[in-house]
Parts: structure tokens; sequence; C-alpha cells
């Protein structure tokens, strides 16, 4: 619309145009009103009351057919031949589409600017919505490492404390067994497995507790397991020793009987 050059009302149509135009108006006007009598005088026939809407719709379709033929034979018409009547239309019209250009130049504009406006928004939108996304992944690898922190934690946790009732059921057990051990198996009488010395001779060995030999064999058990035989001294009382080969608690060495092991139940 801005390449349109303005148009003005400088040139008046001459009075003798506009009368000839005014004139060739009311020519058609008569006509027109002819016509809307003779459709008057078509229109007012009876219909039969037998199905009258289909009649009426028949009607007007022979009707908007025959207007369509008419439509179709026409050819366009001048509305005028003189020129000055011709240039005064051809300017109003062409005033009318300049304005009707501008006006939808300027809806565009306003419709471009409110696009533009919309389109920062979102992108301020989605931006915002990225850092937040950012920030929650972020967050989420530091939870899953809290987690998996937490988790080791609660897993050593958990071994320790099994740790401990295992230590304070093992030191349950084993205080049960001295104390079984103490009342049932004292410590041996001096001298009881050695036979009648001579006063000027030196004492016999000291004798250790079933308790006492348990311990070395469970020691040596767990501290050499490739080699867990233990020798037997003069300290073990030889029916302790009866006592722990005959009931299976433990073992002589295949090929030296002096040497003894515990059995392996935990194997």
């Amino acid at each position: 619309a801005e390449y349109l050059p303005e148009i003005t009302n400088e040139s008046v149509c001459p009075v003798d145009a506009k009368e000839e135009l005014l004139n060739e108006c009311e020519s058609i006007w008569q006509k027109m009103e002819e016509c809307q009598s003779k459709l008057k005088v078509q229109g007012g026939k009876t219909l039969p009351k037998s199905d009258t809407r289909l009649s009426l719709l028949t009607t007007r379709v022979k009707a908007l057919q025959a207007e369509y033929n008419q439509w179709q034979k026409r050819t366009p018409e001048i509305i005028s031949n003189n020129p000055d009547v011709l240039l005064a239309l051809g300017k109003e019209e062409l005033q009318k589409t300049k304005n009707d250009l501008e006006m939808v130049l300027s809806i565009i504009q306003s419709k471009n600017e409110q696009l533009e406006e919309d389109l920062k928004r979102e992108q301020q939108w989605q931006e915002e919505q990225e850092q937040v996304v950012d920030a929650l992944n972020r967050i989420e690898e530091e939870m899953k490492t809290q987690t998996e922190q937490l988790s080791r934690k609660r897993a050593l946790q958990q071994l320790q404390n099994k740790m401990l009732k295992v230590k304070s059921y093992k030191e349950g057990l084993l205080n049960a067994l001295g104390e079984f051990l103490g009342e049932h198996f004292p410590i041996p009488e001096k001298g009881a497995s050695t036979k009648k010395k001579k006063s000027f001779e030196k004492p016999a060995v000291e004798l250790i507790t079933l308790h006492e030999i348990l311990e070395i064999l469970i020691q040596k058990l767990m501290s050499t397991p490739h080699d867990p035989y233990v020798t037997i001294n003069d300290s073990f009382w030889p029916p302790y020793i009866e006592l722990l080969l005959r009931y299976g608690i433990a073992l002589r060495h295949p090929e030296d009987p002096n040497r003894m092991r515990l059995e392996a139940f935990h194997m």
C-alpha cells in the first residue's frame, strides 16, 4: 500500500457526468422494479396442499437455476461510457483499495510485533525451563551419590552390627564353655599323671586345664589353618587328651602321635 500514490479529490466529476450517471441508475432501478413486480406476480400462484414444503423447494431450485443461467449468459456491462465518470470512480476505488491495504498492513505489523513478543517470552521460558532441568539433573546426581553413600554406610553399619552380635555371641559361648569346663573339668592335681618321684628330684610340670588346651588348639587352627597341629607336651594332662580324641573333638597326626589338631567343625 505504501507504493500507491496518494489519491486526491482535486479532480471533481463534472455536473453533466453526474446527471448522466444518475439517469442511468434510475433507469436500472426501474428495470429492477419491473422484474420484482413480475416475480411477485409469478410467485402468487397457490401451491398444492400435498407436500407443500417439497413444492416450495422445487420452485426455489428452478428459480435459482434460471437466475444462474441468466448470469452465465450476461456479459459485463460498463457503468458509463463517460471518461470523467470512469476516472472518478477509478480514483475512488483505488483510494478505497489503498485504505484497505494500509489497514491490512497495520494489522499484520501489529500481529508481527505481538508474535515477536510471544517468541521472546517463549524463548525466555525455554531458557528458564532448561535451567530448571539442569538444576534438577544436578540434584538427581547429588541424590544418587548421597543414596549410594548412605547405602554403603548402612551396609557397613549392618555388617558391624552383625559382627558385634557374632562377637558377643562368641564371647557368650566361650564364657559358657569356660564355666562348663571349669565346673566339670577342673585343674588336675599336680603330679597326678607322673610317677612318684624321690624328694630330691624337681617338681613335675604344672598341668593346664581342658579349657586352655582347647584355646591352644582353636588358636592354632585359626592362625595357621595350613598347619593346625599342636605338639603335645607334659602340660597336657593325658586323660584330657584321650577325652578329646575319643569324642572326635581332636585328631592325632597320622605320622606323629605326639601332635594333635582340632577337628575343623567350621569347614
